[in-house]
């Protein structure tokens, strides 16, 4: 979400109301850009605002969220918008298929760049040397290449299919309580720790043990927490900044050291377990043959822009950053889409049951019946068309991130029709935020979005086929929760994946009832952190589903587990 969206979410009333008097005097003028025709181009509508008093009426319409105030203002003033906040620095916001995919797919090149980077992001990020936070060019297409053809390769699924049993495993053993049998359960908490340690064993090539996952679990949540309250370096000169937010600057350089004394042994013993084996590391159970650290030690990056530059290879730092960002957007995504699911799986027991008897019909057919260990597998996937509904339901009606994270233009071109978006002026290097929820819940593609109905996913429905790419014309675009265009996330295949496999198996393995009492229940109210989470995260009475006639069911769900491990 662009930096002023995120800001407004979390930093109180009468500290941004202080803070503004204090910025009114630091902010320069806004300069009218002074390239070509192009300088000729409105900027897109923006609603009448006092300069002074505009702000604050901002602060005070944005105090129970910001999202909803901005599709009010789309509402009077069309899809595309310019919004001013604290900053001299217009934002974008589009919202709507046919600007979205206008803007994504049609002019993919010209909308494929990142805005620059407010501190502490330079630091976190390597000085923008991510894929997610790379400008568009040589060295982004350089490192979304080596993820891409490297662990995300469709090809390269099925190597980490014991690191997600494992994960399995250790999912299972905290829905199990412990052996005791049917108990309440804050599910956020065992689908954080599984998906920590699938993910970290996938970056760094082996099973870390419960100390090392924690370590990294609690470094990157605390990045997560601080995520919006860092985007107040946004809105003053960087010196200022620090010193009027110190304790925020020194908790920046805190996380990036913690990351650093976590990150970079695991990196060096891959470095050195590949040197000693001539670069052909062997697959032992607790270390994986293939993992992203091996690619990153080595990838090349492309020419430096310098002249004379010649290729190099990732400095520690970069790595570091690389892997961060590896973790950083796969775990917190796929724990807050499976929370989602697994909220309305709880909420509507009737698709729960439909979903269980669909995956009882596969495993009949494969004859997993009889095995009292047997589990979903990843080829069983293919045969459930309502799993597939019930995770598509789920991304298009809570989709983890409600806006794209920022785009830009990388330079104001010549040629008008390229360079603008229906008319209106987009500056060089403005944000520029797509709305995801928008598009999801669009009542001219959608009957009754608001209601979680998988059947609409089912053959004849409005999401049969749906294109998760955005497609080549605007009225393919019905959901767009991994983005679209150029920028589309890598992970997609793999992301759909998971959450096929750990729904599957977690509606298989147990029984999902609301909790009573004080708490119980569930609220689909949202709270925006690094994503779109549950307000009160999901409380549900799990209890293990019989398996066999010879044991009880948490006796079978134990042997399940010391199996999966």
């Amino acid at each position: 979400m662009e930096a002023a969206v995120a800001f407004f979410l979390l930093v109180p009333l009468a500290t941004c109301a202080a803070l503004i008097l204090f910025l009114l005097l630091l902010l320069p003028a806004v300069k009218p850009s002074k390239t070509g025709g192009r300088s000729l181009l409105p900027l897109p509508p923006s609603p009448p605002s006092n300069p002074i008093l505009g702000p604050l009426l901002w602060l005070w319409r944005a105090r129970s969220g910001l999202e909803p105030v901005i599709r009010a203002v789309h509402r009077h003033h069309g899809p595309i918008l310019t919004l001013f906040f604290l900053s001299p620095w217009p934002a974008i916001f589009v919202s709507g298929r046919a600007a979205t995919h206008r803007a994504l797919v049609q002019l993919g090149p010209t909308f494929a760049s990142r805005p620059p980077a407010i501190a502490p992001f330079p630091v976190l990020t390597s000085a923008q040397r991510t894929v997610s936070s790379a400008p568009y060019g040589p060295l982004w297409r350089s490192l979304r290449r080596n993820l891409a053809a490297g662990v995300l390769l469709r090809s390269r699924h099925a190597l980490y299919s014991p690191a997600r049993r494992w994960a399995l495993a250790l999912l299972f053993s905290g829905l199990d309580n412990g052996g005791e049998g049917k108990a309440v359960v804050t599910v956020v908490e065992p689908l954080q720790r599984a998906m920590f340690a699938l993910l970290s064993s996938m970056c760094f090539g082996r099973r870390l043990d419960d100390d090392a996952v924690r370590g990294i679990q609690a470094v990157q949540r605390e990045l997560f927490a601080n995520y919006i309250g860092f985007q107040v370096f946004a809105f003053c000169p960087a010196l200022t900044t620090r010193v009027l937010f110190r304790r925020r600057w020194r908790k920046v350089l805190d996380i990036r050291r913690r990351q650093e004394q976590l990150f970079l042994p695991l990196i060096r013993a891959r470095r050195d377990r590949r040197s000693s084996s001539n670069g052909e590391a062997a697959d032992d159970g607790d270390v994986a043959v293939y993992c992203y650290a091996d690619t990153l030690l080595a990838h090349r990056l492309p020419k430096e822009e310098e002249e004379g530059g010649e290729p190099r290879g990732l400095t520690e730092g970069e790595m570091v950053s690389l892997c961060t960002e590896f973790l950083t957007a796969s775990v917190d995504t796929t724990v807050a889409a499976l929370q989602w699911v697994m909220a309305n799986l709880v909420l509507y027991p009737e698709i729960q049951s439909k979903l269980h008897h669909e995956i009882a019909a596969a495993m009949t057919i494969s004859n997993k019946d009889h095995d009292d260990h047997a589990v979903v597998c990843e080829e069983d996937l293919e045969n459930l068309p309502y799993l597939k509904a019930v995770v598509l339901e789920g991304l298009r009606r809570h989709p983890p991130a409600h806006f794209l994270l920022s785009h830009a233009v990388s330079e104001e071109e010549e040629d008008a029709e390229a360079a603008c978006l229906y008319g209106y002026r987009i500056p060089a290097a403005t944000s520029v935020n797509f709305s995801v929820a928008n598009v999801g819940m669009d009542e001219e593609i959608w009957s009754r979005p608001e209601e979680f109905r998988p059947e609409r996913f089912m053959a004849g429905g409005e999401g049969d086929g749906v294109d998760l790419t955005g497609g080549s014309r605007p009225e393919v675009m019905r959901m767009m929760p991994f983005g679209a265009g150029r920028r589309i996330c890598p992970g997609m295949a793999l992301a759909l994946l998971h959450l096929e496999f750990f729904v599957a198996n977690m509606v298989w393995g147990f029984e999902w009832a609301p909790a009573a009492g004080e708490g119980g229940g569930v609220n689909l109210a949202e709270r925006p952190e690094f994503t779109v989470t549950m307000e009160r995260p999901l409380r549900a009475l799990v209890k293990p589903r019989r398996r066999s006639r010879r044991r009880p069911d948490s006796s079978y769900v134990q042997s399940l587990i010391v199996r999966l491990k």
